[in-house]
């Protein structure tokens, strides 16, 4: 499918996002919980919390902004410890909005290729914060290519567009599954919980035509080619809320964006870039295993005179001492621009927990070097490649507690955290860009860094 499908499509139906923030106006505010950092790439100006006590998540509501972000990094805990921390997280934001007299709603921010516990969050949220009509199913990023049309998710090339189960994605150790369509998806990942005959499409013509009805469902799956597509979708959302619906949101990067009133725009500029990262070397931080960063980082290497320190995954695993890697990473740090990563062959256990238990170990040992460099060497910025990686780096190594986004450092992708404290962090999915984005993104951070 490709090229007679997209051609065959209605024209888009322009939702300018100043209209979305129109009818913002009065709307609960919107709790993102992020089960790993990179939901933050297409927005900018918005609150993250990498913790939620009282007084953390009661500073991101004082802040006024339309949504914030907690990054609760479910997405490397097994399902037990996933419940419990996203339990946690919503009966804190009810408690704190409630002492506020303030309303929030939930999104379920997570990987647009549809990795990740579902439907237990969203089952988790329905529970702690009260059963909704629906769960609004929107996994749609069309700046990296991940679109919706006729109820399957695609992975889309210019005008290719292949199935997203027929992608290396779709094989994830923890979290593969065999359904594109996301209605059989949605049964699937329930383990027929969910029957696909309780998921209802809401259509790219629908979207398009103007006169969008959100069907009675127990999920609602939006179609999503651009931008315009999830605002009218956001629209008919604010509308139905506002007549007493209410929803639980499952969702890409790119719905925040729309549900948030933004739109597009361009990456932060040389100057703004100069006011944010600090003067000296950039520390890389690389734990995704996808081949797309293997390829970004041989082509960053290529390009690029760094300093290459390697954990090697088997003798972490083994139980190897890290002082001598920590050392060596320190000093290099102080003269030239320096990679810390993971020998790039992938390890998996016997099973999805065994799996996981091995990557918690393998980035406990990666973040644990990185906390201990950025303090001995302070960087003037941390770039961390992959989403699990960037949530530890953010949580164990910088403790960010409170940040703000920045922007982007490509369009709608890769997004810049300003922490109210430490270095500036970079959030680099492992999954997106093509091969010679990260040497791009270095070459303007190293610029800035020297200006």
């Amino acid at each position: 499918m490709g090229t007679d499908r997209l051609a065959a499509l209605p024209p888009v139906r322009e939702v300018p996002a100043e209209q979305v923030r129109e009818a913002l106006v009065g709307t609960p505010t919107v709790v993102v919980l992020d089960d790993d950092p990179t939901g933050t790439q297409t927005v900018r100006d918005l609150p993250v919390l990498t913790r939620w006590t009282a007084d953390d998540v009661d500073w991101a509501l004082a802040q006024g902004t339309p949504a914030f972000f907690v990054l609760t990094n479910t997405r490397s805990l097994g399902p037990d410890d996933a419940a419990a921390r996203t339990r946690e997280v919503v009966r804190t934001c009810l408690a704190v909005a409630g002492r506020r007299g303030m309303d929030v709603v939930f999104a379920s921010r997570s990987d647009s290729t549809l990795r990740g516990h579902f439907p237990l969050e969203t089952d988790v949220i329905a529970r702690a914060a009260g059963a909704p009509d629906a769960v609004i199913l929107a996994p749609a990023f069309p700046d990296a290519g991940r679109v919706t049309l006729d109820g399957v998710h695609w992975l889309r090339d210019g005008d290719r567009l292949t199935p997203v189960a027929d992608s290396e994605f779709a094989a994830d150790a923890t979290f593969g599954y065999r359904s594109s369509r996301l209605a059989t998806w949605v049964a699937e990942k329930s383990g027929g919980a969910i029957p696909a005959a309780d998921v209802a499409e809401v259509g790219i013509e629908e979207l398009r035509d103007g006169e969008v009805t959100l069907p009675r469902s127990r999920v609602i799956v939006l179609d999503a080619v651009v931008d315009d597509d999830l605002r009218a979708a956001v629209l008919a959302i604010l509308a139905a809320e506002r007549a007493g619906a209410r929803y639980v949101y499952r969702v890409g990067p790119s719905f925040v964006r729309a549900r948030a009133g933004q739109g597009a725009q361009p990456p932060l500029d040389d100057a703004e870039l100069s006011r944010t990262v600090a003067r000296g070397h950039g520390l890389l931080v690389a734990g995704s295993h996808v081949g797309r960063t293997s390829r970004q980082l041989e082509r960053l290497a290529a390009r690029r005179d760094l300093a290459h320190v390697e954990l090697d995954v088997a003798a972490v695993l083994e139980g190897a001492p890290l002082d001598e890697i920590t050392a060596d990473a320190v000093d290099a740090l102080k003269r030239r621009t320096t990679l810390v990563s993971t020998s790039r062959t992938l390890v998996t256990g016997r099973d999805e927990a065994e799996s996981l238990a091995i990557a918690r170990r393998v980035s406990a040992a990666l973040t644990g070097v990185v906390r201990q460099v950025v303090h001995a060497a302070e960087p003037a910025y941390v770039l961390a490649k992959g989403g699990i990686t960037s949530s530890d780096v953010a949580t164990e190594s910088l403790r960010a507690d409170r940040a703000w986004v920045r922007g982007s450092m490509l369009p709608g992708l890769v997004s810049l955290w300003a922490p109210t404290s430490g270095p500036p962090l970079v959030v680099f999915p492992g999954n997106v860009g093509d091969d010679e984005a990260l040497a791009d993104v270095v070459d303007r951070l190293e610029e800035a860094a020297c200006a």
